[in-house]
């Protein structure tokens, strides 16, 4: 079976798919750069002191894993390799291919490697799509030299590639693009007469230009297609100049980079919680801002904000707790979008609330010595005695009902006599925590003198 009956290409992915006609590709397509100097943005990863352009350039490329989000260059760098390299070019796609296809490619690869020939870089586009028994098929062919693996993911490759393949490939982070690369793409694409849009006799002003770097969200795919979209309806209207009305009839709006299953939704979700702990309300709505508009159901940001009052707030402001709550019932009594109000209410409250941990603190420490010394006895005067004969073997014997004393305090000692000094809750000197501090001082001293 050769290259274009398996992949629907014809040597390097130069070649046109079969379902395409030549010249009849999207802009996006036909803007793809073809040498490292067309390449648009990743300075980092493409600078000149970096392994990645000196590999390239010096056609030494070991195996890779490009990650990064949709329209930040991966595929367009793996046909920048595949101009650039003597090596036999296959592109492949996790989505439409598998197994038994991957082992076609092994057995070419591997015939060409014997008669020592051409080496064989294997690009797996959206490799995150294999499971860990399609992925553990490559390990012994790129552990050999084989193959040299490229493969392209937008998902986080240290969850979604196994370890061991991992181990055997260097990661290269490709990141957003900026508005000035997407700016810059655009640009570059109305002055190419052949392959871009020079042609259409049709103007676009600087300030659409940012529009489009502003929608696109850092998709240099998406820019394009907008773009394409734009000059193809003012042509249809005979107009020589992209305008606003134009671009809002051929855009949907900013797409999010945001997965509720996904590392988007981790770095959001902890970006989240860490600017509601650190006392910033302004970080801390717009993270909460962000997952709602990126499709994150309110009853996940609800309960961590519940968790938060918690854990992070605590006796500080009992009151946190309580307006955490009522956020979430206020989002099961509305619904969205209505329901967002009341949640950022709670979001500023708890962001500017005094923090505690203290409680969560005390819950992990009495764990701990729960794990270390086992069940210990109840101390016996403090035993339920729901049974005559129980209270004649000393069950509940001399226990003093604190309503019936003086402050409602008895200097009884509540815990098993190993840990009867032990102290897992230590209020912090912020907030409401200060007036149970003094509290708790006096209450442990008086404890301390009684035998």
């Amino acid at each position: 079976m050769d290259e274009q009956d398996l992949f629907g290409v014809k040597g390097a992915p130069e070649g046109h798919r079969k379902d395409v006609t030549p010249g009849r590709e999207p802009l996006a397509e036909r803007m793809r750069p073809r040498t490292l100097d067309e390449m648009v943005g990743q300075n980092e990863a493409l600078s000149g002191d970096g392994f990645l352009r000196s590999a390239i350039e010096q056609d030494e490329i070991p195996s890779l894993i490009l990650w990064g989000p949709p329209g930040s260059g991966k595929t367009s760098l793996a046909r920048v390799v595949a101009n650039s390299t003597k090596a036999r070019f296959v592109p492949f796609s996790a989505v439409l291919s598998g197994v038994k296809e991957i082992r076609l490619v092994v057995k070419e690869a591997a015939a060409l490697w014997r008669a020592d020939t051409r080496r064989t870089l294997l690009f797996v586009d959206e490799i995150h799509r294999f499971n860990k028994a399609q992925q553990d098929a490559f390990l012994p062919h790129v552990e050999a030299g084989t193959i040299t693996l490229i493969g392209a993911t937008t998902e986080n490759p240290f969850f979604e590639v196994t370890s061991p393949l991992l181990s055997r490939c260097r990661v290269v982070r490709l990141l957003p693009l900026d508005r000035s690369a997407l700016m810059d793409m655009a640009r570059r694409a109305m002055e190419d007469g052949e392959r871009g849009l020079a042609d259409k006799g049709v103007r676009v002003p600087g300030a659409l230009f940012e529009a489009m770097a502003r929608v696109a969200d850092g998709d240099g795919r998406r820019v394009l297609n907008l773009l394409e979209a734009g000059v193809e309806l003012a042509c249809r209207k005979g107009q020589d100049e992209l305008d606003q009305a134009i671009l809002d009839a051929v855009q949907s709006g900013p797409t999010l980079r945001y997965d509720r299953a996904y590392e988007e939704h981790y770095n959001v979700i902890s970006a989240f919680i860490k600017s509601l702990r650190g006392s910033d309300p302004d970080a801390a709505v717009y993270y909460m801002a962000r997952m709602l508009e990126g499709g994150e159901d309110p009853a996940f940001v609800c309960r961590r904000m519940i968790i938060f009052a918690a854990e992070d707030v605590s006796n500080a402001d009992p009151r946190a707790l309580q307006v955490a709550v009522a956020a979430k019932d206020a989002w099961e009594y509305l619904g969205m979008p209505e329901a967002a109000i009341p949640m950022a209410q709670a979001v500023t409250y708890l962001a500017t609330a005094p923090k505690s941990n203290a409680s969560y603190r005390a819950l992990r420490a009495a764990q701990k010595a729960i794990r270390e010394t086992g069940s210990q006895e109840v101390p016996m005067h403090i035993r339920n005695a729901p049974i005559k004969g129980m209270a004649a073997m000393g069950y509940g014997q001399g226990y003093a009902y604190p309503h019936d004393y003086e402050g409602y305090f008895v200097s009884h000692h509540y815990l098993p006599g190993s840990l009867r000094d032990s102290r897992f809750y230590e209020p912090g000197e912020a907030g409401y925590e200060q007036e149970i501090r003094r509290r708790l001082d006096a209450w442990r001293k008086a404890r301390k003198h009684k035998p």
